[in-house]
């Protein structure tokens, strides 16, 4: 008996996983239409869109030292569709100012990130560029 109940139990749950399943799927495949749907209205009111070209920017200003206000240090984030690009970061001192490129690939660093990188990279894969509001945080 109890051999009898834990397969019926098995199978129940079995029957409803695939339901579950089912049912995401079929979400999906609806998410996915409403996707190509909004593609293809823009790309009859824009023409055609081409993923390679800089289309992702956003600019990130900040105080990068304490003696230094005014927000002129900054990370400017330039990427195309897939998340490639560069970062470019000038951080602004009294005496001098230096200046850092580093590639991105699928929104990503080849290199560590500074957190003023990150942000700006985050911003303008999410398109809240292009400029984007520094927290008052200190280092």
């Amino acid at each position: 008996m109890l051999v009898t109940v834990v397969m019926t139990a098995g199978a129940f749950a079995g029957a409803t996983g695939v339901a579950i399943g089912l049912l995401a799927l079929r979400s999906a495949r609806c998410s996915v239409e409403d996707c190509l749907d909004a593609l293809a209205r823009r790309s009859a009111v824009d023409g055609p869109v081409d993923s390679k070209a800089i289309r992702d920017v956003a600019v990130y200003r900040y105080d990068a030292l304490e003696e230094m206000t005014g927000r002129l240090s900054f990370s400017v984030a330039l990427m195309n569709g897939f998340g490639d690009g560069i970062v470019l970061t000038s951080i602004n001192g009294r005496s001098e100012t230096r200046t850092y490129v580093r590639a991105i690939s699928g929104g990503k660093g080849s290199q560590p990130l500074s957190p003023e990188e990150e942000q700006a990279v985050r911003a303008a894969r999410l398109g809240i560029g292009p400029e984007v509001e520094a927290q008052r945080t200190r280092r």
